[in-house]
């Protein structure tokens, strides 16, 4: 048990990840602050209409302001969005993990339906829920990540993930991105777990704890 517990928070060495990876402490923090945002886009149309106009508008003032109306923990992180999906940025000791869903880069501009998020947030619910609620979840997933386990990665989202619209479950950035399609939908969508970096962030507007 012991060692168990040693494996899931150990940080790595690596200097190419700034000595600091994913472990089950930023995954549960990250889904336990973004979980009543996903109830709320799940439940109420008008909160996910509003949100999706937020977005293509690229409105971070009314996306910090709804944020803030569901999920204050979330709402104290930095903010960003690209018009055609959105960002939410947690800040971890020489480490930045983001959670957002959007549509993939270079297929249009200044789309995002509410139809389609609110689809997915009731995709992703009981995800962001078990890691929220499950630290030996939470630490599994932690570790595959890290391995690069991609077997393992796939069957642990997919056992809480139950859609025929989640085409796709890969690691990337240190992180999970799921691929949705759905048949309403012309576009793919993607639900984002990852590492952020200083590239990433210069690619879209952003609003950083109120500034």
């Amino acid at each position: 048990m012991f060692k168990r517990a040693k494996l899931c928070n150990r940080q790595g060495t690596s200097s190419s990840w700034s000595g600091f990876k994913v472990n089950a402490h930023v995954l549960q923090r990250v889904a336990t602050s973004m979980l009543p945002f996903y109830r709320a886009v799940a439940t109420s149309d008008r909160f996910a209409i509003s949100w999706s106009r937020a977005v293509v508008t690229a409105n971070l003032d009314l996306m910090k302001k709804l944020l803030a109306s569901v999920a204050p923990r979330a709402a104290r992180q930095g903010l960003g969005t690209n018009g055609i999906g959105y960002f939410v940025d947690f800040i971890f000791p020489k480490l930045v993990y983001t959670n957002g869903t959007t549509i993939p880069p270079g297929t249009v501009q200044f789309v995002f339906e509410p139809k389609v998020h609110q689809a997915i947030a009731r995709a992703v619910l009981p995800l962001y829920r078990r890691l929220a609620s499950d630290r030996t979840f939470a630490c599994k997933l932690a570790i595959a990540i890290r391995r690069g386990n991609q077997r393992l990665v796939n069957t642990l989202v997919r056992s809480v993930v139950h859609t025929r619209a989640l085409k796709a479950v890969h690691i990337e950035d240190e992180g999970t991105a799921l691929s949705f399609k759905y048949p309403f939908a012309k576009f793919k969508y993607r639900n984002l777990l990852f590492r952020e970096t200083f590239f990433g962030r210069r690619r879209r507007l952003r609003r950083r704890n109120g500034i």
